[in-house]
């Protein structure tokens, strides 16, 4: 069972700005890669659901969270069926993130009351997910878009909600791009959490990008 309520979870995508995307078969590098993300200010992290045994990894891992990291909000990502976003839920997922819309995700979801955020790439999909209850629409892939569609979208749509996923970056720049064009947050994978960091074991030199991370969107949400 969830931890956190979706309004929790939507309030503290919002208010960080920020969900490190992850994924790696061996727990205990899992949960220094927590850790490190926690130590930095990270307060939700998006455990993609890839590989063989993905989910008995998860469940590992969020038993950590719950003794380790009390407000370390865990879900999961690359979810594509019902069957597979009500396993989760069933290992205590807050929170569920798809690379596609469809229907039978979010009605499991708000049977359970869990958060969750399907890829859209089309005004017709946003506001079909959000007629289904979506509080927070994942722009996917993010990259090929834009903030220029973000912001496009928000014009006629203001209450719109975004998290664009790949093609996010933690540079300045591109980051100023994406909050300036009215994202609610950025989902963040390999740019932030590199493989080569991984292979190094620099969990110290994570920390600090997660921190400086935080620390410039919170800057950007503060201009707006």
């Amino acid at each position: 069972m969830a931890k956190f309520s979706r309004i929790e979870v939507a309030q503290t995508m919002h208010r960080t700005g920020l969900v490190p995307l992850f994924y790696h078969p061996d727990i205990d590098l899992g949960k220094k890669v927590l850790a490190a993300c926690y130590n930095g200010g990270a307060r939700l992290l998006e455990f993609t659901n890839r590989g063989d045994f993905a989910h008995e990894v998860f469940g590992e891992l969020n038993k950590f969270c719950l003794e380790e990291l009390p407000e370390m909000i865990l879900g999961v990502g690359s979810v594509t069926d019902a069957g597979t976003a009500a396993l989760y839920m069933q290992l205590g997922a807050n929170f569920v993130v798809t690379p596609v819309f469809r229907e039978d995700i979010a009605l499991a979801c708000n049977r359970r009351k869990i958060l969750w955020s399907p890829g859209c790439a089309s005004l017709t999909e946003i506001c079909r997910a959000e007629e289904l209850g979506c509080e927070i629409v994942k722009l996917f892939p993010g990259g090929i878009y834009g903030p220029g569609f973000v912001k496009a979208v928000r014009g006629p749509q203001p209450w719109t909600s975004i998290m664009p996923t790949g093609g996010v970056a933690p540079s300045r720049e591109n980051l100023e791009a994406w909050f300036n064009a009215g994202v609610a947050c950025v989902g963040m994978g390999s740019k932030l959490i590199s493989k080569d960091l991984l292979a190094n074991g620099d969990f110290a030199q994570l920390e600090g990008r997660v921190r400086e991370a935080l620390a410039l969107i919170k800057e950007l949400k503060n201009q707006h």
